[in-house]
């Protein structure tokens, strides 16, 4: 792989890792399932929940979307480990959330995600939380996550 080929594939992953946080602050769930490869899996075992494949992404996306208040996601960037059509990486994810009875908190996590180039460019395959801390405004931070 040339050097402008593995430049253009980071590039596109951080935009794919930009389309996922739009998608999920936009609430946009059809969009977010669409950045997955057709046998993707959103792995956040401190709800818990699994969802395999863009149907269940998207259908389940909208069930937790129906509990919100409101929702924040900040990503910020972490690494990018290129093996030709495959890739993995790290994101540190901050959310703010409040739930309609009225539940708030703010979550800090570490995915471990892993791309596919696909003909349509770059796609999650598997977006898996790794540890999550959770705190609520009156509290510290508690451990819930786990390596999946």
């Amino acid at each position: 792989m040339s050097d402008f080929q593995a430049i253009g594939d980071r590039v596109e992953i951080e935009a794919l890792r930009g389309e996922f946080t739009d998608a999920a602050m936009m609430r946009d769930r059809a969009r977010l399932a669409s950045l997955f490869t057709p046998d993707g899996a959103l792995r956040m075992p401190n709800i818990p929940a699994e969802l395999v494949g863009r149907e269940e992404i998207r259908i389940g996306g909208e069930r937790l979307q129906d509990q919100w208040d409101f929702f924040v996601q900040t990503t910020h960037p972490g690494t990018i480990q290129l093996d030709g059509d495959t890739a993995t990486g790290r994101a540190y994810i901050q959310e703010l959330v409040r739930t309609r009875d009225g539940r708030q908190g703010l979550n800090y996590a570490i995915y471990h995600d892993r791309y596919q180039r696909t003909p349509d460019g770059w796609k999650c395959q598997a977006p898996g939380l790794v540890e999550s801390w959770l705190a609520g405004f009156q509290g510290c931070a508690d451990r819930v996550g786990h390596r999946v």
